[in-house]
């Protein structure tokens, strides 16, 4: 993906992480961690207190600006770089390991 764009993707209900789940980024280049001056460590996730939606859904926001509003659940990218993200489920539950929950595509916005 390019940092230049912006993209959503969206954790279904129930994420089955029962210690925490985190979405890094990842410099496409190089594989090492993708920082930039909005936030030097580059992942979000349940520790960073995303707000949710009323199905318990949560939507994710990656890119070069936050969307409007949207800013808590915002994670920047650096536009001159590309990457990729992984998500993980610190103490995954069942659902995560018999994958019958799965994360939701990234949409272009």
């Amino acid at each position: 993906m390019l940092g230049k764009h912006s993209y959503k993707v969206t954790l279904p209900p129930d994420i089955p992480a029962d210690i925490f789940w985190s979405l890094t980024l990842y410099n496409a280049a190089n594989a090492s961690g993708l920082p930039t001056t909005e936030r030097r460590f580059p992942s979000l996730g349940s520790r960073d207190n995303p707000k949710f939606n009323a199905d318990g859904s949560v939507d994710l926001y990656i890119g070069p600006k936050a969307p409007e509003g949207k800013e808590a659940n915002w994670l920047p990218t650096a536009t001159d770089k590309g990457f990729f993200a992984i998500l993980r489920l610190y103490g995954p539950k069942e659902s995560a390991i018999d994958y019958s929950w799965k994360p939701g595509d990234f949409e272009r916005q």
